[in-house]
């Protein structure tokens, strides 16, 4: 395709900050430009400048913005089907996770993988994603526990996005679980800040993560965290009330976070907090729904106290083993009562904000080019298919 092109005949979704719903534009048309968007509005309106441009008829085909996975672990080691096997027979997330299982045996199989290992089994969840449009993932750390394994992590993660067409987004977890037999503040002075001295000196992180629950680390050790974070320049977020209520929402929005991601425990109080610091709630239905969570997100508090909510896959081997951000759309509405709209808005526009990314997530001038162009005529159908691919054509920075 041409660097410079017309988008025609389509039903556009701008999802533009302030537009009315979806900011659809019936019988649109977009301006590509050297990867990036020109123009849109009606193709009655096209300014002449574009009238000799080639033009791609998508007859009445929607077209949105690319979508964004701001939320996953698809860099790991091995599988752990043999848990999902032990939660069908009545064991807990937590029990699992206390008996020598959930993460940990993740950490066992990942440390034990070459980079080769790592980036051949993650290339298939990444074509995944791209093939039901996702332009932009974000991938994380989390599976070493040693400064070894986290770096090389990070530079799979990197990898990714050196052989497929899509931007992938780093960030360091090495807060994500205390090592069998280990003290937890000892392995965060020790290992974790270390850790992320290392990858940032190497280039390696956008942004750093945590476990803020009773299982992994309390606020008082990932404070240490993100104070370090912060002096490195980089931007923090955090796994927060996904399992009790200990305080990591409140943490997150004191350090101004671009998200805090699960947050069923959260309360309204911290909707208030999240809402004055401009941090995203990510909210992340595979998880609840894989370990038959009962306690949602509490969409509703989030909605009056004007909350930007995402929605990710957390695609992780253990609590969330879900390949589809369109299925993700589905459960977060069938589950949590967000609307279609929503939905779409939180793998879009609010996803990109919880990336910190501002460049995407829109269909606006000036933004990138990445954009989904769907086999649909209204754009609620993304969230109501349940295991639906209607992708037509995915563009990334302009190109098929």
């Amino acid at each position: 395709m041409a660097q410079r092109y017309v988008i025609s005949g389509a039903r556009v979704a701008t999802l533009a900050k302030g537009a009315d719903g979806y900011g659809l534009v019936d019988d649109a048309a977009i301006v590509v430009d050297g990867g990036r968007i020109d123009w849109v509005g009606p193709a009655a309106d096209l300014p002449a400048d574009y009238a000799g441009l080639p033009h791609h008829d998508h007859r009445g085909r929607v077209v949105t913005p690319a979508l964004i996975d701001c939320h996953t672990h698809i860099v790991h080691g091995g599988n752990r089907a043999r848990e999902f096997e032990m939660r069908l027979n009545g064991a807990s997330y937590e029990e699992i996770a206390r008996a020598g299982g959930g993460i940990v045996s993740t950490v066992a199989a990942t440390r034990g993988a070459s980079e080769a290992d790592l980036l051949a089994s993650a290339l298939p969840r990444i074509d995944a994603l791209i093939a039901q449009g996702v332009g932009t993932v974000e991938v994380k750390s989390g599976y070493g526990l040693d400064l070894e394994t986290e770096l090389k992590m990070l530079r799979v993660a990197r990898a990714l996005g050196d052989q497929r067409p899509i931007t992938v987004v780093t960030s360091f977890l090495g807060a994500h679980a205390v090592p069998a037999g280990a003290d937890a503040d000892t392995y965060i002075d020790e290992v974790c800040l270390p850790a992320l001295e290392a990858a940032h000196a190497e280039g390696l992180v956008d942004a750093v993560d945590g476990f803020c629950e009773g299982i992994a680390f309390g606020t008082a050790q990932m404070t240490r965290v993100f104070d370090r974070a912060r002096a490195l320049g980089l931007p923090v977020k955090l796994h927060a009330e996904q399992l009790s209520h200990i305080g990591g929402t409140a943490l997150a929005a004191q350090y101004d976070a671009l998200s805090a991601d699960h947050v069923e425990y959260a309360t309204a109080e911290d909707a208030a907090a999240l809402a004055k610091a401009g941090t995203v709630a990510v909210v992340l239905p595979g998880a609840f729904y894989t370990i038959h969570e009962t306690q949602a997100p509490p969409v509703q508090a989030f909605r009056d106290h004007g909350v930007a909510m995402a929605v990710g896959t957390d695609w992780n081997p253990g609590s969330s083993p879900l390949g589809s951000l369109l299925l993700a759309m589905n459960m977060a509405c069938t589950l949590f009562r967000m609307t279609p709209l929503e939905a779409l808005t939180g793998t879009t526009r609010n996803a990109a904000r919880a990336l910190g990314l501002t460049d995407r997530g829109v269909i606006a001038p000036g933004m990138r080019a990445d954009l989904a162009i769907w086999n649909i005529s209204d754009p609620a159908e993304l969230a109501y298919g349940i295991a639906i691919n209607p992708l037509h054509t995915r563009i990334f920075g302009g190109l098929e």
